[in-house]
């Protein structure tokens, strides 16, 4: 888990922020948001809120009262603790790639198959940089519709001991993980005790929560493993074309799922979720890695401070259908300003192409380069007397050079970062090695990483139940 040192960039004046504050307030007030959930609408019919048919219209000061119960930081609990993470304060946590149907490997773009998914899981354990494979790392197409999620909540748990995301698509779904996870770490006590996985709550923006995805928030929320309420924003479909109305309805939405889960269960653990970029006006096609979608994401980091949460945004996104330059210049267009925001839960840090419907093996290897530089270039500076390195000055004195200092040898092994997909051969040295460009080292590295990949141990005991358990309820959803 990395803690950014750097200060955060904060976009947004006082006088904005007020003007933010008043039209969240309108949406949440005079339109209100739509809960497609019986449970949902009578907790906060109960809580004294206006609800007409699925559409509750929220007192604002309601919402900050329950907004004001979540937890500033909390911690997520990974079967190795080592591995475990903070959510919050100046912690920054990276999962990747979430949701896509399909893979490409070199030139080939095909459906994502089981395989795919748990070669995704062991590239996310085998570098340091990730805390997490995330959960629908991509899509299993092979693997039967019912019952692929325990296939794939196996797979997190047995082929990595970071944390692991939680399976939304129901309240089944959510129900299995929470078994499943409560095999692993000892108890559903052990769980409520410390978090042990976290789960992506998506909006069906505009302004509305759907059925499956508040049946999932119930389950987690109710056993206390955090949510990540996110509204689903490209400006021009799901919000309006400009930054501050897409802001103000980012916050209506968000505010109001969070305060379903404090009625729900009292200080549980949720993230202030984002996911904000904008529509191709000629095409309708989304973009991403866009100077809007920056913005946005900046502001969403300085909002979610001031209400005292933690948050999710960022990735390394692209339009690109290819891990070109395109892929890479989008990517980092989202990656830095996520560094500047401060942002806690970065999902889609490694993997993402061609708008999110695809998984990339070589996009991976590309976007964990990017995430370990950042990493790197945003840790403290150390200034001492060693680092000042006087002596070198006095050694080399005037008109020398330091190559050969007494300072620089000592420290030439370490002294600067290393990337491990970069090139910096010489034109005929780059020849002789094939004059491989970025995109094919990046395939012979993670080709590399899945043939030295190791499973890290597990008690066999947990994973004899773990296996009882899937093939049990596989057997009973009829797969």
């Amino acid at each position: 888990m990395f803690r950014n040192a750097m200060p955060r960039y904060e976009i947004l004046s006082e006088d904005a922020m007020a003007n933010l504050d008043g039209g969240w307030r309108r949406i949440v007030s005079e339109i209100g948001v739509e809960f497609g959930s019986d449970r949902a609408l009578e907790l906060f019919r109960q809580a004294g809120q206006k609800v007409e048919d699925a559409v509750v219209r929220f007192d604002p000061d309601f919402l900050l009262e329950q907004v004001a119960k979540a937890p500033r930081e909390f911690d997520v609990a990974a079967r190795n603790p080592a591995n475990s993470v903070h959510i919050g304060g100046n912690a920054m946590a990276f999962g990747s790639v979430y949701g896509p149907p399909f893979v490409r490997e070199g030139e080939v773009r095909r459906d994502a198959t089981m395989e795919d998914f748990r070669n995704f899981t062991r590239l996310a354990q085998s570098f340091p940089g990730l805390d997490s494979a995330g959960g629908v790392i991509c899509e299993p197409n092979d693997a039967p519709l019912d019952s692929r999620h325990l296939d794939m909540t196996y797979a997190l748990q047995t082929l990595t001991d970071k944390i692991y995301m939680g399976n939304v698509v129901s309240g089944v779904n959510a129900r299995d993980t929470i078994a499943m996870t409560e095999i692993l770490f000892g108890g559903r006590e052990s769980i409520e005790r410390t978090p042990a996985t976290l789960s992506l709550i998506n909006c069906n923006s505009p302004l509305r929560w759907d059925d499956r995805m508040l049946e999932a928030q119930f389950e987690y929320t109710s056993v206390g493993q955090p949510v990540v309420l996110t509204p689903f924003l490209l400006m021009g479909a799901m919000s309006p074309v400009s930054v501050p109305a897409s802001l103000v309805q980012q916050i209506a939405e968000a505010l109001s799922g969070i305060a379903l889960s404090q009625l729900i269960r009292p200080g549980a653990p949720v993230i202030f979720g984002s996911f904000l970029s904008n529509i191709d006006m000629k095409s309708g096609s989304p973009c991403f890695g866009t100077p809007e979608s920056a913005v946005g994401l900046l502001c969403t980091g300085q909002i979610a401070r001031r209400f005292g949460l933690p948050v999710r945004s960022g990735g390394g996104l692209t339009s690109s259908q290819t891990p070109d330059a395109q892929a890479a210049y989008e990517g980092m267009m989202t990656m830095l300003p996520t560094f500047l925001a401060g942002i806690n839960w970065v999902m889609h840090t490694a993997g993402w192409l061609e708008g999110g419907l695809v998984a990339c093996y070589e996009k991976y290897v590309i976007d964990v380069q990017v995430l370990d530089m950042l990493q790197q270039e945003f840790r403290p500076l150390e200034i001492d007397e060693a680092s000042l390195a006087f002596g070198a000055h006095d050694e080399v004195r005037h008109g020398g050079h330091f190559l050969g200092a007494a300072h620089t040898m000592e420290r030439f092994r370490t002294c600067f970062y290393r990337p491990f997909l970069s090139s910096s051969d010489n034109y005929e040295r780059w020849v002789r090695g094939g004059a491989k460009d970025a995109c094919a080292r990046a395939a012979d590295i993670y080709r590399h990483k899945l043939a030295e990949y190791e499973p890290p141990p597990l008690d066999d005991a947990v994973r004899e139940e773990l296996e009882a358990y899937v093939t049990r309820r596989r057997r009973e959803l009829g797969d």
